[in-house]
């Protein structure tokens, strides 16, 4: 059997990378939004492009995942934290995703006058932001009840989302005109309302760490 430090230091390396992973994803909700609210169309741009680093990450995370598991003859713990791992890389990656489309709806609308100033947009990717944070700090540190009181943060989310949702329902139905740009917002909002979903999914992870357990998040959060 491989030596235990060797296997150690490699499954704390594997949980550094994933940390990078979770910087580079709070990164593109922060600039996403920011080149929304700027009208920056570069900054849109560079978030599009910075996606492929994204990409390129999990799949580096992925490789080492799978080495790991053929060299090192991982125990049952081990493993768990080896799954968890390339589940949560899925939901990075599908982060990034959700904040290139964000930069692509700034592109897009960055020549139209603004509908309205952006408030509760910025505070659901503020939120989820820093869901995503402690949701990684719950990760590394096995905490199920910091999870779970992350996961419990997502009504916030999805209270603002609602709460978006109206505002521009409204304004579409006093004003045929700005149909196109609500829905567009709309848009940004229903991305950043999956951001929460996948942060929860981050969070069911960390059950599954400490427990063993597949759980949805509604069940595992009693736990």
């Amino acid at each position: 059997m491989p030596a235990r430090p060797t296997f150690e230091r490699e499954l704390r390396d594997l949980q550094d990378e994933l940390l990078v992973m979770s910087s580079m994803v709070d990164k593109a909700i922060s600039r996403s939004i920011e080149a929304l609210k700027n009208r920056d169309l570069g900054l849109a741009r560079l978030v599009v492009s910075d996606d492929q680093k994204v990409n390129d990450k999990r799949f580096e995370i992925e490789e080492k995942c799978i080495l790991i598991t053929a060299t090192q003859a991982p125990l049952a713990s081990d493993l768990r934290t080896i799954v968890a791992v390339l589940n949560v890389i899925t939901d990075l990656e599908r982060m990034a995703d959700h904040c290139v489309g964000i930069a692509k709806i700034a592109i897009m609308t960055g020549n139209e006058p603004p509908l309205k100033p952006l408030i509760d947009i910025p505070r659901m990717a503020e939120q989820s932001r820093s869901m995503l944070r402690r949701a990684m700090d719950a990760f590394v540190a096995r905490d199920v009840a910091a999870a779970n009181a992350v996961a419990n943060e997502d009504d916030i989310v999805d209270q603002l989302y609602d709460q978006v949702y109206r505002e521009l329902l409204t304004f579409m139905l006093n004003d045929p005109r700005t149909i196109d740009r609500a829905t567009h917002l709309l848009w940004v909002a229903h991305n950043l309302e999956r951001i929460g979903d996948r942060v929860t999914n981050i969070c069911e992870r960390v059950n599954f760490l400490v427990t063993g357990r597949m759980e949805e998040y509604k069940a595992a959060k009693q736990v």
